[in-house]
């Protein structure tokens, strides 16, 4: 009874921690780079004395998943898009390294590169830093060029590189920033073999149908949990009438 009482209790509790996921992952459906993410649940057992039969279930975050969106195009010279794997480095909230997919990018009154989201882009050397008055071009490979929008056209700096890395998969974790992490806390190095498509964006991964048909089964799984805590009670209940007659 313990048994059935901690696993019916814990799972409709962490059930609704994963509608939450869910939930997140279908709000981003139209969030540019966004990546899935992955929950799944498993079982452990309550450790002390006079608990050897009761176990919980808790919702252990898998990870992400890392598949790739579709890249549309925009048509936004300073949109850009990763080309199967890879990551662009920018500048986190904490002032630390991250990584994201999101690649709509413009550039600050004070001449920085950043995303529209109002993140530092960072490049081999630190941010990148734009003179006034020039028309930017990046690169396939990061490269960003300036040409004057007066004058010599044909005049053409290069003013820094886009840094892009391409870490293993299992060693980036999620934040709480949404951006992504190494799970030691260090700095990727530059990958050259990946490569940015100008003038588009990458798409959510997340896919809609698949999103709701989960809500739904959560949601199902759930009211099993919650019929089996109520068959508990019954049993308990009867028990305690049994008992009551035959003492």
């Amino acid at each position: 009874m313990d048994r059935l009482i901690y696993t019916a209790m814990t799972g409709a509790k962490h059930i609704m921690w994963q509608q939450a996921t869910a939930a997140q992952n279908l709000a981003n459906v139209a969030t540019s780079g966004f990546r899935a993410q992955i929950d799944a649940f498993r079982a452990v057992p309550v450790i002390g004395p006079g608990a050897p039969t009761r176990a919980f279930v808790v919702d252990a975050t898998v990870g992400t998943d890392f598949s790739p969106g579709v890249i549309q195009t925009t048509g936004r010279e300073l949109d850009v898009a990763i080309n199967g794997k890879g990551w662009i480095a920018v500048q986190g909230p904490d002032g630390k390294e991250a990584y994201t997919r999101y690649g709509s990018l413009a550039v600050n009154a004070n001449g920085v590169m950043q995303t529209r989201t109002g993140l530092n882009v960072l490049s081999d050397g630190g941010t990148l830093s734009v003179p006034p008055d020039t028309e930017l071009t990046i690169a396939q490979d990061g490269t960003v060029s300036t040409v004057p929008t007066s004058g010599q056209k044909s005049q053409v700096s290069e003013v820094g590189r886009i840094k892009l890395v391409n870490p293993p998969e299992e060693n980036l974790v999620r934040g709480d920033d949404g951006l992504f992490h190494l799970k030691d806390g260090g700095a990727a190095d530059v990958d050259g073999s990946v490569v940015l498509h100008t003038g588009g964006l990458e798409s959510s991964n997340v896919n809609t149908a698949e999103a709701l048909v989960n809500m739904i089964s959560l949601s199902r799984q759930f009211d099993l949990h919650m019929r089996l805590l109520q068959n508990a009670e019954q049993n308990a209940a009867k028990a305690s009438d049994i008992l009551l007659v035959t003492g």
